[in-house]
């Protein structure tokens, strides 16, 4: 455990912060992993997934206060801005929109939405734009050029889209927009069976982050050109014990002096006397800025572990899975994450000054 708290980005638990409320259908499974970003008019909202029975998810849109002191003094909700409505969102089988992250993109001048649109078996990211956080326009979900061995991306699912506010440069040396994900398992369910389409590692429990770009011109001309994703390439592959199974990005990347600061969580197995469980734990990441697929750090061991009652038994129980960020003016980055797949809880870090030392690097990169 002293190796946790040594880290240069642990985290330091406030508690919960919005749970479901009784009797509520819309909130009987849970209230979680919510995006969060900066408003108009300079508060802090969040967007939680509220989740009905049978795992029917919607976005909410919720206002923080704080007190005199900085601290979360209150959560208001707002009501509902996204619901499952597009064939790629909903289906006979169920669906939802889920998990999403939120992003103001100053190229565009608006925020972005990147959310998993759930059809039961294959998820897939999809993207909507704001201006307001109110009103959100739907451009449709991702979609990715073939890779240089001929995988498609798209037959795979994929979970854990993240947008970065500023443009990047692609590997062809544009001015682009970039977007990281995590292709994972896809299973579709015919008359004669079921076809299974594994992530591009080809291992089920081995999924990785990427990232893909968009090039500046095309979106300047058709903003739905931002679902058009190519330059595909691997940044980070489970490394560590904690994150043996998969990963995947948590919030958008948070621009330091230093580089860009990724927060993502890892899944291991372990057993104990109730059996095999899944563990979500969350790791920190610092990212070149020209350039994210060099890992300039990355912990060594989590930074948050699913220990407080609240993250250890719920929806699925040993889960802290963060979604977003409220980076402060004295450093102090606010980190608000879903809890056991049921509730929301905060926690907060005092980002270090400089590019911290002692952590490893990430994966070779591949580019289509």
């Amino acid at each position: 455990m002293a190796a946790l708290t040594a880290d240069p980005f642990h985290l330091e638990r406030h508690g919960i912060i919005l749970d479901q409320r009784p009797g509520d259908p819309d909130e009987a499974w849970g209230v979680l992993n919510p995006g969060g970003t900066c408003g108009p008019d300079g508060a802090f909202y969040l967007f939680p997934r509220l989740v009905a029975c049978g795992n029917y998810s919607r976005i909410g849109c919720a206002r923080i206060t704080f007190d005199k002191a900085g601290t979360l003094a209150a959560v208001e909700r707002l009501g509902l801005v996204l619901e499952p409505r597009e064939s790629y969102e909903v289906s006979r089988a169920g669906g939802g929109v889920e998990d999403p992250r939120v992003t103001y993109v100053e190229a565009l001048g608006q925020y972005v939405m990147a959310y998993t649109a759930y059809i039961p078996h294959h998820p897939r990211i999809a993207l909507a734009v704001s201006r307001d956080l109110q009103t959100w326009t739907r451009l449709g979900p991702l979609h990715f050029s073939l890779l240089p061995d001929g995988y498609d991306l798209n037959k795979a699912g994929n979970k854990d889209g993240v947008v970065f506010p500023d443009l990047l440069v692609d590997p062809l040396g544009r001015p682009a927009f970039a977007i990281m994900h995590r292709p994972t398992l896809a299973v579709d369910y015919h008359r004669d069976g079921c076809d299974v389409t594994l992530p591009p590692c080809g291992v089920e429990s081995q999924e990785h982050i990427w990232i893909s770009y968009v090039p500046l011109d095309r979106v300047q001309h058709d903003i739905h050109q931002l679902t058009q994703l190519s330059g595909h390439r691997q940044v980070l592959a489970p490394q560590a014990a904690w994150e043996q199974v998969k990963i995947g990005s948590g919030p958008p990347p948070v621009r330091l002096p230093y580089g860009w600061l990724l927060l993502y969580h890892g899944v291991s197995r372990a057993v104990d006397t109730t059996g095999e469980r899944i563990r979500y734990s969350v790791g920190a990441a610092i990212l070149d800025l020209e350039d994210p697929t060099r890992v300039l750090y990355r912990s060594p061991h989590p930074i948050l572990e699913p220990d407080a009652p609240y993250e250890a038994a719920g929806r699925v129980s040993h889960v802290v899975f963060p979604t977003a960020t409220d980076l402060h003016p004295d450093g102090r980055l606010d980190v608000y994450y879903g809890a056991a797949d049921s509730r929301i809880g905060l926690a907060s870090t005092k980002t270090p000054p400089e590019l911290p030392t002692g952590g490893s690097g990430g994966v070779s990169p591949i580019t289509s």
